[in-house]
């Protein structure tokens, strides 16, 4: 009977190990992929129509949710927005502006106006993985690549990147992936089956 009650702990300890290890393995995770600044991308997804998670993913690849983000190239905050970006999206805008700034590394401005871009790219071309390419390359660009039969077969999804332009086809990919990430630890979804 003692050997039993000493297996039966022993069970119970491993249990409790495995489980402990599964809470902080998902904590470690959701430190990994914050989300921080909700309630802007909770209303600006609602505004706009773009998946808060995608927006997750984006802030996460673009600038680690540092609104002082400075890229190489001038885009700017926490969605990376160039300046002219910023500008020409904010000149779209139809709703009630009771957001007045033109601060691009303002949070709740570089979120709504970063959100906007990606929701006129998904009108624009109807899917989230050409908006995301158009996003990081311009809808100049997606739109040539859809209009050559060597990257796309229906001319409304891209089959492979241009050579030259391979840094985009890592973005779309790790965006995507990302926001995989966003759905499993904070919408219980899992798109990868």
């Amino acid at each position: 009977m003692r050997k039993l009650f000493k297996a039966f702990i022993f069970l119970a300890v491993i249990a409790i190990l495995i489980y402990g290890g599964y809470k902080s393995f998902d904590q470690f995770q959701r430190w990994l992929y914050p989300v921080k600044y909700a309630d802007f991308v909770e209303k600006y997804s609602k505004e706009f129509g773009v998946p808060e998670q995608l927006i997750f993913a984006v802030i996460k690849c673009e600038s680690s949710f540092d609104p002082n983000a400075k890229s190489s190239v001038g885009a700017r905050g926490l969605m990376q927005l160039l300046p002219e970006s910023f500008t020409w999206v904010k000149s779209k805008y139809k709703g009630d502006n009771i957001l007045e700034t033109d601060d691009i590394n303002n949070p709740e401005a570089n979120i709504k106006y970063g959100t906007l871009l990606l929701s006129i790219d998904y009108q624009t071309f109807g899917s989230w993985k050409e908006a995301i390419a158009a996003y990081h390359a311009g809808q100049g660009n997606v739109s040539a690549w859809l209009e050559n039969p060597e990257y796309s077969s229906d001319g409304k999804h891209i089959d492979k990147f241009p050579e030259a332009c391979s840094d985009t086809e890592s973005y779309v990919n790790r965006v995507l992936k990302v926001e995989q990430k966003y759905n499993e630890l904070y919408y219980g979804k899992d798109d990868s089956q």
